[in-house]
């Protein structure tokens, strides 16, 4: 089991308390009652919904939208309860206040870990409901009837027998007046009008249009625009610099100095770019200056044999090895990975003496918040954060260090600046997806399937600087996430090698996080191990997932959809992958092989998934094609190098993505659940390189444990 799928997380109490209040405002829904003296101005069931007296109701979206669909999904879950239509209301950013928007499951204000739906469905549903039902009582009380004798229907009460009708914001003063309910009920889901339905995304009119605003589209009255150079070398600083040429440029303002960053100000972008191109700059690397990433990956491979720490031990796996030798043993290794986002990091920011505003696209509304008070010296509560849509988000803006590096050179600028980052600096200054390496060791009983089962893992713990909640007992959870496999091994031990990145290279979350590091070599040594048996592969994980139905299930569908059961093409394999995580199951079949050409063919990728109640299926669909794409690009081509001490990769002519003539076709399957909603912006990414290495070995007889792949290896089979 994966930390994503505990019911209970291991917060702090504070981080608890947090939560829980913001799970108590859901359920109890404070409102703001108007004074009497004063005419209502709107009705607010707690931070959540607010209905004015005429117009559209307004959705405050606990969460940010990075393209993931989740304002549609949240507006979709009080819309069904408070019974209107999506075309009803309008959705705001919810400003920065941990306070009001904490997720209840990570305790803060975060959009990430496949955590926003689940975080909140039960929350926002309750805000919907308590609404509706202050809503009709108020409407019962005017006409002097029984509440259970109105109904609630498309932004109206309703008295039916005697042909009454009140829209809701004829209601706002009577509702607003009243007590609390402490309970209410919720629709069933053989009720439901919205949800479950595959509804347009509300975001999508204004990001055709081109109105859509993103962080980088902020443009406050006087703006200046600033350029930025950070230093290349991990843990570098700035020794020298010559901004006479710059200064010299039409348009150029002034030349910001920080530690290890250089930021040009001009009048408009162009300038600034122009301005830094000719700056004479001269950076100290500091101690990695002559650091590669054969270095790196020496070191890590040393760490292999080192001293870990004990994650899970069941049964007894040296007494089982004992018994079934030979061991099998397979060493998977994961390269540097960037999140490589549409939107490069940009931040505007108009720091004063008395207070500071910033616009930003951020999935940390409250840490932006709180970064920008701790560079600036002021007060948390004088620091506004302006909320935009975020052009990708990936994991890469669960990190603020553009938001202090921004924050520190407009301290220097009087007026707001605008910092945008270009694409090289984007890629060479990422929280990147460190080196990961996995050892698995099996055996075989005499039913083939595995007797035993070890599992090491080495790689960074994100989560010790980043959310220590999620470590225990030094080891972090979510890099461990998916290692123990959901296969019924009677004997596993996993544990965990710590091997942080050099310092001052930043390490962080990427989109599907510890199980893209563990379903590869999870999924790819039980292939192996199946091959192995003689067993064929399917059959093989259909043996060993009988205790877990939904992942069984999910494994059903995709090999019927694949028509596992016929012979692929000739010169073509299938693989099989299954992740479980983030409360949801997938299955995922690749077909794939050599082309007549010799270069790599990729023609289907077939997925099912199981994630419980489904909101929106056209989200669904979209997010696991996204994350297949996502997953695809990092197979083909994600891989990050070093030399002197610095990223050598910079635009997408050296760090390319999936083109779309090579996208395969991708088809998705959704498994009908009752179940609670599980994560789907996460789930599709971790099968995919393991599906596409275990469908090459069909079809090459090549057994690849190296990513990105290497295809020149392949022709040399």
């Amino acid at each position: 089991m994966s930390i994503h799928d505990k019911v209970t997380l291991p917060v702090s109490r504070r981080h608890f308390l947090i939560g829980a209040s913001l799970t108590a405002a859901g359920l109890l829904i404070g409102l703001r009652p108007t004074p009497s003296s004063a005419a209502p101005e709107a009705f607010e069931a707690g931070a959540f919904i607010r209905i004015p007296p005429e117009g559209k109701i307004v959705f405050v979206m606990p969460s940010v939208e990075m393209g993931q669909g989740i304002y549609t999904a949240v507006a979709m879950l009080l819309a069904e309860e408070l019974e209107v239509s999506l075309d009803q209301v309008e959705l705001e950013h919810a400003p920065a206040d941990p306070a009001r928007y904490a997720n209840p499951l990570l305790g803060d204000q975060i959009t990430g870990g496949s955590l926003a739906i689940r975080g909140v469905y039960e929350q926002m549903r309750k805000a919907g409901a308590t609404a509706r039902v202050m809503l009709v009582n108020a409407a019962a009380r005017g006409w002097d009837v029984a509440p259970e004798t109105c109904t609630a229907e498309a932004g109206h009460v309703v008295h039916a027998a005697s042909n009454r009708r009140a829209a809701y914001g004829s209601l706002v003063e009577a509702a607003a007046a009243q007590a609390v309910p402490q309970e209410v009920p919720l629709k069933p889901a053989t009720s439901f009008k919205v949800i479950g339905q595959s509804l347009r995304r509300l975001d999508s009119p204004e990001k055709v249009n081109g109105t859509a605003k993103f962080g980088i589209d902020a443009r406050p009255d006087g703006v200046s625009y600033a350029a930025i150079a950070l230093c290349p070398h991990f843990g570098g600083k700035l020794r020298a610099l010559e901004d006479a040429p710059a200064l010299a440029v039409k348009g150029v303002r002034q030349v910001v100095r920080v530690e290890d960053a250089v930021a040009v100000v001009a009048d408009n972008t162009g300038a600034a770019r122009k301005g830094l191109a000719a700056l004479s700059i001269e950076w100290d690397p500091g101690p990695n200056g002559t650091l590669t990433l054969a270095d790196l990956e020496g070191r890590i491979e040393d760490a292999i044999e080192g001293s870990a720490l004990p994650h899970i031990n069941e049964g007894d796996v040296e007494k089982a090895e004992a018994e079934h030798g030979p061991a099998h043993e397979f060493v998977y290794r994961l390269p540097i990975l960037t999140h490589t986002a549409m939107e490069p990091m940009n931040c505007t920011l108009h720091v004063r003496s008395d207070g500071c505003e910033v616009w930003v696209g951020t999935q940390v509304m409250g840490r932006a918040r709180q970064a920008v008070a701790d560079v600036t010296g002021l007060p948390v509560e004088k620091v506004v954060v302006h909320n935009h849509l975020l052009g990708g988000g990936f994991g890469r803006r669960l990190d603020v260090d553009g938001v202090i590096v921004a924050a520190k050179i407009a301290q220097q600028v009087d007026g707001p600046v605008k910092v945008t980052w270009s694409r090289e600096e984007d890629i060479r200054h990422d929280c990147y997806r460190y080196l990961n390496y996995s050892k698995v060791t099996a055996t075989l009983g005499a039913d083939g399937l595995p007797a035993s089962w070890r599992h090491r893992v080495i790689g960074p713990a994100v989560m010790a600087r980043w959310l220590p909640a999620f470590t225990r007992d030094g080891i972090d959870l979510d890099i461990m996430a998916g290692a123990e496999t959901p296969y019924a091994i009677a004997n596993k031990h996993t544990d965990f090698v710590r091997h942080e990145a050099p310092d001052g290279m930043l390490t962080g979350n990427w989109r599907g996080v510890g199980a893209t590091r563990n379903i590869p070599p999870v999924e790819g040594g039980i292939d192996e191990l199946a091959h192995l048996a003689g067993i064929d592969p399917l059959e093989y994980r259909r043996r060993l997932l009988q205790h877990k139905p939904r992942l069984l299930g999910a494994l059903d569908l995709a090999a019927e959809k694949a028509g596992w059961s016929s012979a692929p093409a000739q010169g073509m394999g299938r693989g099989i992958a299954v992740a479980e995580d983030f409360g949801s199951f997938a299955a995922m079949i690749a077909e794939a092989g050599i082309a007549a050409d010799g270069g790599l063919r990729i023609d289907r990728i077939v997925c099912a998934v199981d994630c419980g109640q489904v909101i929106n299926p056209d989200t669904v669909e979209a997010q696991i094609q996204s994350g297949v794409v996502y997953g695809l690009c990092a197979a083909l081509y994600g891989r990050i190098t070093v030399q002197n001490g610095a990223v050598v990769e910079g635009n997408f002519d050296d760090s390319p993505v999936l083109r779309i003539y090579e996208t395969p076709k991708i088809e998705v399957h959704i498994v009908p659940s009752s179940e609670a909603p599980g994560g789907i912006g996460e789930i599709g990414t971790p099968g995919v390189a393991p599906a596409l290495l275990n469908a090459l070995f069909v079809a090459t007889g090549k057994r690849l444990r190296t990513l990105p792949i290497d295809q020149g290896e392949l022709r040399r089979v």
